[in-house]
């Protein structure tokens, strides 16, 4: 014992020594170390596991923040988590449950993420505050991301309506406000953004009032930046929305809202109680799949997985249950105790993929590390459907589903980002159902499926379309309406907001919005239009399959299917585009666009060619004539063994082409 004092008077002093520094008896520094010890199990006895119980069900409210996007949304719920204490004030990360990369590079959301707080809150003649516990749910405002919105609104019984002060009531406001109706939610109407100079926080309450039925009154005033009207929300939140119905008593039933991959704990599901109570250690077995599980971990997101060992009636949390892949846990599926027997819940509608591109690495060698890439994004983004493919061009590679042009992009980017997957898209194409003339009908994903001379003849065709909200102030209303008649639209409903801004409904072929009508539509307005799309049924349509070739031979990469009054001037355009990107080689390379066996558009692109006349001074004009022969005969054996090489730039190009 007194060696172990001589050696810790030759280390340095440090602040963690400075109190045995001082003590020569043995025994003071035994007790000392008793009284750390009793000290530092007091502390972890405070940041023991929250105690749910003290949250009976009346206390309890579960609500969802939605909005157009860049209405506010994420900054609301920084300064909700604040206000509560989840998350020191000044100290988290500005919109703090954006967790992605693209997220913030892009300042959207994508994914919905779940935060539960607890707030103190007294009511009209009560003496003491009661605690209650708040689940928020922030959701992504883009309409590609409509999916993820309808999932969040399952677990809610409200939601907060933002809209932009100065900006008004938007399409994907208009879109996002039947979704909660829809639901049956209570809906409270937050003007945010008060604080700018244009705002106007009496035309948007007219618009509510117009459009939606909500009482001027009821609409609350916040600037989310400033805290200005912040605490009118959480008492609103408490006092309108109801708390979650269930019984605490009934069998376990519990909803499966979301999940993702994590490479340490598994799948990790969020879930929503219905009825009963989950603990830590229970066996719980899936409607879905009849497969039974273990409870490994449970608890709630404060804002991080914070284990509580118990989620009970009415509550919003997480459960680690080992399961290896997110396709165990299907989106919309019943949970409940093994050697139960419950009646499953209503679920979700699976999504529906509007968008679908072809993926390939860059380089061919490639292929595995973009597998491998593609299974790991995809336990974290179970809306992508992936089938694998071939093309002659390109190789190997993936044909993808999406739920719209945004939801490709993010997952392009997240590729390169997270994985440093470098890829090769193809055009975005929409699924076409062919008839022939037997009678069969097939869908049709990719355009090189489509035979461009098939056996049975094609009678008939259809395509899917879409149905679009269009808001723009009323001064751009004539060139909107030619915007959609060029792209195909039946108007279907046109009306006024008030007298500056202008509601438009229209349905449009989804494939004539998919790929640059959201930019035009900007152009056009100055950037003050907004649009939304749900889809709608197919409609029958005169379409065709339009073909690239190379010297005659097709590349099936670069494949479409489009309308035959727009194929002459699609055709065009494509080859056009081809030529500047496609480098010149030491053969002749001629582009062509076909609708089957009838070439509609052609470009040459010349050789490079060595000047073969070069010594030639003077003589006779055969021996001049003999050499050009000579190169022109190996510049015909070239062509037939030459390959071209299609840049990536090249098919970046073909995206812009309608």
């Amino acid at each position: 014992m007194g060696s172990f004092f001589r050696a810790s008077k030759t280390l340095k002093p440090r602040k963690y020594l400075s109190p045995l520094s001082s003590i020569s008896n043995p025994f003071d520094a035994f007790g000392l170390c008793q009284r750390y010890c009793s000290h530092s199990r007091q502390n972890s006895r405070e940041s023991a596991p929250i105690d749910l119980s003290r949250y009976p069900i009346e206390k309890i409210r579960n609500f969802s923040i939605i909005a157009h996007v860049d209405h506010g949304k994420s900054t609301l719920a920084d300064r909700l988590l604040e206000l509560t204490g989840t998350i020191k004030r000044g100290h988290g990360q500005p919109q703090y449950l954006d967790k992605l990369q693209v997220e913030r590079e892009r300042g959207i959301t994508v994914k919905a993420q779940t935060a539960t707080m607890f707030h103190k809150y007294k009511f009209r003649g009560c003496d003491e505050p009661s605690a209650f516990l708040l689940n928020l749910i922030d959701t992504p405002g883009h309409v590609d991301f409509s999916y993820e919105v309808s999932r969040s609104l399952a677990a809610c019984q409200g939601a907060l309506l933002i809209v932009d002060a100065a900006q008004g009531v938007q399409a994907q406001t208009v879109a996002n406000f039947y979704l909660a109706f829809e639901s049956n939610l209570t809906i409270i109407p937050v003007i945010n953004k008060i604080d700018q100079p244009t705002a106007d926080p009496d035309r948007v309450k007219a618009q509510l009032k117009s459009m939606f039925d909500l009482e001027p009154s009821d609409a609350l005033l916040t600037s989310a930046k400033t805290g200005q009207g912040l605490e009118h929300v959480l008492p609103a939140v408490i006092e309108r929305i109801p708390p979650p119905p269930g019984s605490s008593g009934s069998p376990l039933r519990m909803l499966l809202l979301d999940s993702y991959y994590d490479e340490y704990k598994g799948v990790i599901c969020h879930v929503a109680i219905v009825d009963g109570a989950l603990r830590k250690g229970d066996k719980v077995s899936s409607a879905a799949t009849g497969q039974a599980y273990e409870v490994l971990d449970v608890g709630v997101m404060h804002p991080e997985l914070t284990p509580t060992g118990v989620l009970l009636s009415g509550q919003v949390g997480y459960v680690v249950t080992g399961m290896r892949s997110t396709k165990e846990a299907r989106i919309g599926d019943t949970l409940y105790h093994t050697r139960t027997t419950v009646d499953p819940l209503p679920g979700f509608k699976p999504a529906k993929h509007m968008v679908f591109s072809g993926l390939y690495p860059a380089d061919g060698s490639d292929f595995e590390a973009l597998n491998h890439a593609i299974e790991r994004l995809t336990c974290n983004d179970a809306s992508v459907s992936i089938t694998k493919e071939s093309s002659t061009a390109l190789g190997l590679g993936f044909r993808c589903g999406f739920l719209g042009l945004l939801h490709m992009d993010v997952f392009h980017q997240r590729l390169e980002q997270e994985y440093g997957a470098h890829v090769i898209s193809t055009v975005p194409t929409v699924p076409y159902i062919f008839e022939y003339s037997d009678g069969s009908k097939v869908e049709v994903q990719n355009p090189a499926a489509l035979p461009s001379n098939p056996k049975k003849r094609v009678t008939a065709c259809w395509e899917p379309t879409v149905i679009a909200t269009i808001i723009i102030p009323s001064e751009y209303v004539g060139s909107v309406i030619t915007l959609c008649s060029e792209r195909r639209g039946h108007q279907l409903e046109y009306s006024f907001i008030d007298s500056q801004r202008a509601f438009m409904k229209y349905r449009l072929p989804l494939r004539e919005i998919v790929i640059d009508f959201y930019n035009e539509l900007k152009s056009i307005t100055s950037g003050y239009a907004s649009f939304d799309y749900e889809d709608s049924e197919y409609q029958q349509s005169d379409l065709v399959k339009l073909d690239i070739l190379l010297n005659g031979q097709s590349v099936d990469a670069m494949a479409t299917i489009v309308h035959n009054l727009k194929a002459q001037r699609v055709g065009r355009e494509l080859v056009d585009k081809l030529k500047k990107f496609i480098d010149r080689q030491m053969f002749e390379i001629t582009i062509q666009a076909a609708i089957g066996s009838k070439v509609i558009a052609r470009e040459t692109i010349s050789a490079m060619r060595k000047n073969v006349l070069a010594k030639c001074y003077g003589g006779d004009i055969t021996r001049k004539r003999k050499l050009l022969e000579k190169q022109k005969e190996g510049k015909k054996r070239m062509k037939r063994v030459g390959s071209v090489d299609i840049p990536q730039e090249a098919f970046h190009q073909l995206l812009k082409v309608s």
